[in-house]
């Protein structure tokens, strides 16, 4: 049996639909899916007892989709089972995000199940290698994912982000915790002239099986509104939703979506 992770946005539920049998569907309180309505909704304070109703339930596999922050502990509400994952909960918490669901991925793990990655059920969900719009990207715009690639192994150390724009070799902003379309939208205001690459990939030695990149419509939207060129995403590396329109909404408005080979 299989439960589902979902957190905020549509991936949960384009992994949903493609699975034969509906899966146990749980959230985090206050990281709830768009559509998808949860089984179980917990708190982090009741992980262990979570985790616990799981394997009760005869889950032997969790895949976890979907956005999730980082939520504020009460200790107060820490129950009995969960008191002896606090080191671990407290490390995850003030750790990057990927070492934050490395902690999650081990916990999972201990009580006996298996983790599954979104784009293992899922594998359509990642777009082939080449260019899959009308429009491509010129020398320029590919020496500036080259260099987005850079960038991002630069990033990977400090565990921060798995986006980053550039243009003419230049990073005009990199990913934080507010996410791509918040980075995106902060270039809104950019006093040139425009152009430039959206660059994102999963961090070099990322554990994949959570927290995969992901872009969609308001990606495209927010490329644009930036004043963009186009997007470069690493190929096996980076979920594309609603992949049609995404594509068509990247023709109508001259925009180019690159997918390419992960850089040595």
């Amino acid at each position: 049996m299989l439960a589902l992770i979902a957190g905020a946005g549509a991936l949960p539920d384009e992994v949903a639909i493609r699975l034969q049998d509906r899966p146990l569907v749980c959230s985090m309180a206050g990281f709830l899916p768009d559509r998808l309505k949860p089984d179980v909704v917990f708190r982090i304070e009741h992980l262990g007892s979570f985790l616990a109703d799981l394997k009760a339930r005869g889950v032997t596999e969790v895949c976890m989709a979907g956005a999730v922050g980082r939520p504020v502990v009460d200790p107060s509400q820490i129950d009995t089972a969960t008191l002896p994952l606090v080191p671990v909960i407290q490390q995850a918490l003030a750790t990057g995000d990927d070492g934050a669901l490395r902690a999650v991925i081990g916990l999972i793990e201990q009580a006996g199940m298996t983790v599954r990655a979104a784009q293992e059920i899922a594998p359509d969900l990642l777009l082939p290698v080449g260019c899959v719009t009308a429009s491509a990207p010129g020398d320029q715009e590919s020496s500036d994912a080259r260099r987005g690639a850079t960038i991002l192994r630069a990033m990977a150390v400090a565990d921060v982000g798995q986006a980053c724009v550039v243009h003419r070799g230049q990073a005009l902003a990199i990913e934080s915790v507010f996410g791509t379309d918040w980075m995106l939208n902060s270039l809104a205001q950019r006093p040139d002239a425009g152009g430039g690459v959206l660059y994102k990939a999963p961090k070099p030695g990322q554990d994949r099986r959570a927290d995969l990149p992901t872009i969609g419509i308001d990606t495209v939207t927010a490329a644009v509104a930036a004043g963009l060129s186009g997007i470069v995403i690493e190929a096996g590396g980076v979920i594309v939703l609603d992949q049609s329109r995404v594509i068509a909404e990247c023709d109508r408005l001259g925009l180019f979506l690159m997918v390419q080979e992960r850089a040595c």
